[in-house]
Formats: C-alpha cells, structure tokens, sequence
C-alpha cells in the first residue's frame, strides 16, 4: 500500500512539473507576418505622430505638442524645409514652445537646409532668452551657417549686445574665428554696423574678451583702417587702446 502510494505521488509531481513546461514558439508564417504587421503599424502610428507635430508647432499650441510628445512623436521632427520644431520656435521667439521641446532633449545643433541651427539662428537674430535657455544643452561652438559664420560674429554685426555678451561670458566661442568672407566678429561689427553707441559697445566688449584687433580682412585691411575710413572715432580710440595698429 505504501508503494502504491509513493508511486502514485511521482506520477503526480512528474505530470505538474511537465505541464509548467513552456512549449517552444515555432517561428511559423503566420508569427513572421504578424510580427511585420505589428512593426509596421507601429512606424505608421510615429509618422503620423510625427505629422501631427509638425502641424501642431506651425500652429504653436503648445499643449497638443506636450501631448503629442508624450505619446512618442520625434522630438527633431523637420519639415520639408528640414527645419525642426526648436527652430520654429526660435524664428518665432516663442519661449514657451522652446522650453518644450528643449524639456524633451531637442537637438540644438540640428542644421536646416540653409544650415541655421536653433542655436546659430538664437545667437544671430537676438533670441537671447532662448539663446540662454540652449547652452546647458551641449551647443557646438565651432558649427558654422552659410556664411561660415559662428553664431557671435551675426550678433556682433546686426547689434544683439546682450547675445554677444552672453555667449562671451558663458562659452568658449572662439572670438577671432573668421568667416568665409574673411572676417572676425570685430570687423563685422565695425565693417557692418552704423558706428552706434551699441556697436561701439560691442567693440569695447569684443575686444575686452581677447578680440585680436590686428587680424585684417581678405583684402588686407585692418579694423583700426575700417573704422578711421568710416569716421567711427570712439571705435578708433578702443581699437588704439588694446593695441591696434
């Protein structure tokens, strides 16, 4: 009887152990298919999510973006101008829709088909809030527009003191870089520019923080030289001061 028992037992315990046993998945037609289909569809549901953001940013609602970032559209989604929501937003200076898509780690580097990043673009036409808002986001300081240009030599030029003195103070741009035409963000400023008081500001600033004021254009003329030719005498006296010859 014991026997019997102790029998009856292992077949038990041997059948429970057999039925926790997983079968082994057979890669059938049928699975492949439906793994394509699930695949597929999931590529679908991002690109329409993509589409929608992109319509969603030219309107600039800001929450139909938050949602449609939450639900998993790309963040560096680009319009057919190759332009991503970030930029949008820095050509529009819309703060709000920047912090947005900056929360969701957009790319401030990303170039468009015209080579403006959102940084470049920020530094350039004066987004200082946004400009501020980018540098914790890891910026290239030596990526260049068109122009070959960085992003201090445009905001020297057209007046932007506050970007100008933002990012001498807070990056390591390089002050003497030199664009393809040939000049430094000191000749713009004074090649380029109406002599104001802002642009002799930016000369004082520019050349406070290391601005080499012997470096001559393409043609061989030196900013001392621009700036006597354009009658720009506060300029000359800066220039005479840090060592301009």
């Amino acid at each position: 009887m014991v026997k019997l028992v102790v029998i009856l037992m292992t077949l038990l315990l041997t059948a429970c152990s057999n039925a926790h046993i997983e079968k082994p998945t057979t890669n059938t037609p049928e699975t492949a298919t439906k793994n394509e289909t699930e695949e597929k569809t999931v590529t679908k549901n991002i690109a329409d999510l993509n589409q929608a953001l992109l319509k969603a940013t030219e309107a600039g609602d800001i929450q139909q973006l938050k949602s449609l970032l939450q639900q998993g559209a790309q963040v560096d989604t680009v319009n057919t101008r190759g332009e991503s929501g970030l930029l949008v937003a820095t050509h529009t200076n819309n703060i709000s829709m920047a912090k947005l898509f900056l929360q969701y780690g957009a790319n401030v580097n990303l170039q468009d088909k015209i080579k403006d990043s959102p940084f470049l673009y920020a530094g350039a036409e004066g987004r200082t809030e946004i400009l501020k808002l980018m540098i914790p986001h890891k910026p290239d300081y030596t990526l260049t527009n068109r122009f070959g240009g960085t992003a201090l030599i445009p905001a020297a030029e057209k007046g932007h003191l506050a970007n100008v003195r933002l990012l001498l103070a807070e990056t390591d741009i390089d002050v003497n870089h030199v664009n393809n035409p040939g000049w430094t963000a000191l000749l713009e400023a004074i090649v380029l520019s109406d002599g104001s008081k802002t642009q002799q500001q930016i000369v004082q600033v520019l050349l406070e923080n290391g601005a080499d004021p012997n470096i001559a254009d393409s043609n061989g003329i030196t900013p001392l030289a621009h700036a006597k030719q354009q009658g720009y005498q506060v300029i000359v006296d800066s220039l005479i001061t840090h060592g301009a010859k």
